[in-house]
Formats: C-alpha cells, structure tokens, sequence
C-alpha cells in the first residue's frame, strides 16, 4: 500500500471514531437532560378545617340569676382581736352603735375582747327579744338595767380614749354579727363577785361576768 494510501485510510477511521463518539454523547444528553430538567411537584397536604365552637344561649331565667347574683361580703377573721383591729378605721357612727359601744364602755371596759363582746350579745338579744325595749338605745336606758345610766341618758365619753375606741370597734363586731361570741344566747350577767341566786341557766364566764339566758 502505497503512503497516500495509508493517509487515506487513517483519516477515514479518524472520521469513523469522531462520528460515533459525537453519536454516543448525544444520545448520553438526551437521556440525562429529561431527568436534570424535571420538575418537583410538591405533596399535596389537605387543609384542616376550623373547628365548630357550638353556641350556647342561656334560658332567662339563667341570665337573670347571673345579673343579679351578689358576691358574699361577710368576711372571716382568724381571731376576734382580728375582727375588732379590722373596724378600727370606720368612721360612720349612728344611734345604735353610739348606744352599744357606750354601753360595753361603762359596763365592761378592761375586760377581755371576749366579755366586751359578750355585753354586747346581751344587749342585742334583749332589742331582739323585744321584752326589754324596742331598740338597742331602748334596752340600755330602761329604767333599772343599767347602772351607769343617768336620768334616761347614756354619759358621754372622751372619744380620744383608748378603751373608747375599743368599744365602738367592738360594737361594730357584733352589729356586724362578725364573730361567735360564747355568749350569743344570753339575756343576763352580772359580775363574778355578785350573788343574785338568779334561776337562769348559765351559759358563759367570760373576765369578770356570767352571763344566763
């Protein structure tokens, strides 16, 4: 073979081995162009619907009832020194407390807060019982009860006193019907060192007094 011939031949497998290797690349891109070009499509999530709140109408006489409910005011004091520092503050005075509170002054300052209480009870359950007067201002100055009562009248007292203060803080307490007294049925006393052989049950002695029913 002669040297032109051999030049001819190697070109011819030059072009022979291009051709396949551009044939085999592009069918290589068409393979590999669908799947880098795809497009992900997202999963499809359902939506969760709002929850039904059901709507509750109360009757008429229910909504009155709520309207007019009124919170509980009484208030519950751990001691009976308590209840009665708790009253201090208060200002307002009318002719029943002005009565009570001088009646536990005279007839049983000093005394424990216990018997200033228990006078008071006694004052209170002869007003209610209604055989010792109409009133509380009624019960105190009824002829022959009370000691300290003067021609139908209560005596006035200093208000700066201390016992004084006591005393209309006491008489609040009881008003109030803020604590148990030991007392709380008792129409009578009289002091430890009297003996009036009263037949009346005895119901407390409380500091200086017994106090019946």
């Amino acid at each position: 073979m002669s040297f032109h011939a051999r030049i001819a031949v190697a070109a011819t497998m030059t072009l022979a081995i291009v051709g396949l290797a551009a044939g085999s690349s592009a069918g290589l891109a068409a393979e590999v162009a669908p799947t880098a070009l795809a497009t992900i499509q997202p999963a499809y999530v359902p939506s969760i619907p709002n929850p039904v709140v059901p709507t509750v109408t109360p009757a008429p006489g229910e909504a009155v009832a709520a309207d007019t409910q009124q919170p509980d005011d009484t208030i519950a004091y751990p001691t009976l020194a308590a209840a009665v520092a708790a009253q201090q503050a208060r200002g307002e005075m009318d002719d029943d407390l002005r009565c009570l509170a001088g009646a536990i002054y005279y007839e049983s300052k000093g005394e424990p807060l216990a018997g200033q209480l228990a006078v008071a009870e006694v004052i209170l359950n002869r007003a209610d019982s209604g055989r010792f007067g109409s009133s509380i201002c009624g019960v105190i100055t009824q002829p022959g009860q009370f000691s300290f009562v003067r021609g139908g009248r209560i005596p006035s007292v200093d208000p700066s006193r201390p016992a004084w203060r006591t005393a209309l803080a006491v008489a609040r307490v009881a008003l109030d019907d803020a604590w148990e007294s030991d007392a709380s049925d008792a129409l009578y006393f009289h002091a430890r060192r009297a003996a009036p052989g009263w037949g009346r049950v005895k119901v407390a002695s409380i500091g200086n007094h017994v106090f019946y029913r």
